[in-house]
């Protein structure tokens, strides 16, 4: 059966520090925190994600955040670059804000389009990139006004181990559409309005090493849990090792890890963020699953406290 993903639904990383996570995502990219939890299969580290007013996918940005965790090295079998995107006209009031706020940046040119090319405190590589598509974020914090505020995901920039195999996945398996080649990159598209483009190495990367400032996988939407176990009979038929389905209580979540050494997921774009609180207050309470709520005091007491606030640069 033919399958095409609408694009990226979330991105999720390793980092250090929990609040100096908070200060770049929240203070310094203005994106909003819309859940604070625990990584399921590690509860002493949190999962903090981070995206439009409501986390919508495409914008859902994630960190499993470890304080004194080892940098890692970027490379192969990895994301290379996670692509933000801006309205039109927005990208000077990025450039100033990033001056601002003392983010060293550079500007990258490929594909006609200019992008500002930056590091998270852990060496996250990230760009921005201003594009028409995709509807405007509704969120506004410290220095960042809505109209100029980060939309979600441009895309990403994927690091191969195997790029012939990894393309054939994007193309076969997920139904990316092949539209460029320019700098030993190659650029595919999907048929949604974010997280929509892909670049890749059009030629093998030695591995990275997984650590603060890499990313632990890169997940693709589907849109609900009928299509979802649909995508997960379709990747078994490519050949892949792929997970049961598993409840993240904001999406159902499939793995399976592509040729290229990327550890692909594909999530349900339902039921979303606003299941456990309320819209006004997403991100300020931890939400713990069902099954640990008794162990709450527990869980607490072993998280750094985090708070969501306005850099003193940007008052």
């Amino acid at each position: 059966m033919a399958k095409k993903t609408a694009g990226i639904h979330h991105i999720t990383s390793f980092v250090s520090n929990p609040q100096i996570n908070v200060d770049f995502y929240a203070g310094v990219l203005g994106l909003r925190l819309v859940k604070k939890t625990i990584n399921f299969d590690a509860q002493k580290v949190y999962h903090l994600y981070f995206g439009n007013e409501v986390g919508s996918p495409g914008t859902a940005m994630t960190f499993f955040p470890s304080e004194g965790a080892r940098r890692g090295n970027v490379g192969g079998g990895q994301v290379g670059f996670t692509t933000f995107v801006v309205p039109n006209g927005a990208l000077t009031f990025w450039e100033e804000r990033l001056v601002k706020l003392g983010v060293e940046f550079k500007h990258a040119h490929r594909f006609n389009e200019t992008f500002l090319q930056f590091n998270d405190k852990d060496g996250l590589q990230l760009e921005i990139v201003e594009r028409e598509g995709g509807p405007l974020s509704k969120w506004a914090f410290g220095g960042v006004p809505a109209d100029k505020a980060i939309k979600g995901f441009g895309g990403a920039i994927l690091y191969s181990i195997a790029p012939d195999q990894t393309q054939d996945t994007l193309k076969n398996v997920l139904g990316l559409e092949k539209i460029g080649e320019e700098g030993g990159l190659v650029r595919y598209r999907s048929s949604g309005d974010l997280g929509n483009i892909i670049d890749i190495n059009a030629e093998p990367m030695a591995w990275g090493i997984a650590g603060a400032g890499t990313v632990h996988h890169i997940a693709w939407r589907a849109q609900n849990d009928e299509d979802h176990v649909n995508w997960r009979e379709h990747v078994a038929q490519h050949g892949f090792q792929v997970t049961s389905i598993i409840d993240r209580q904001y999406f159902h979540a499939i793995y399976f890890r592509e040729h290229g050494g990327i550890l692909f997921e594909v999530a349900t774009d339902t039921p979303g963020f606003v299941t456990d609180e309320p819209f006004e207050s997403l991100g300020e309470k931890l939400q713990l699953p069902p099954w640990l709520e008794s162990k709450r005091d527990v869980v607490e007491g072993n998280l750094l406290p985090v708070t969501v606030r306005v850099l003193e640069d940007d008052k």
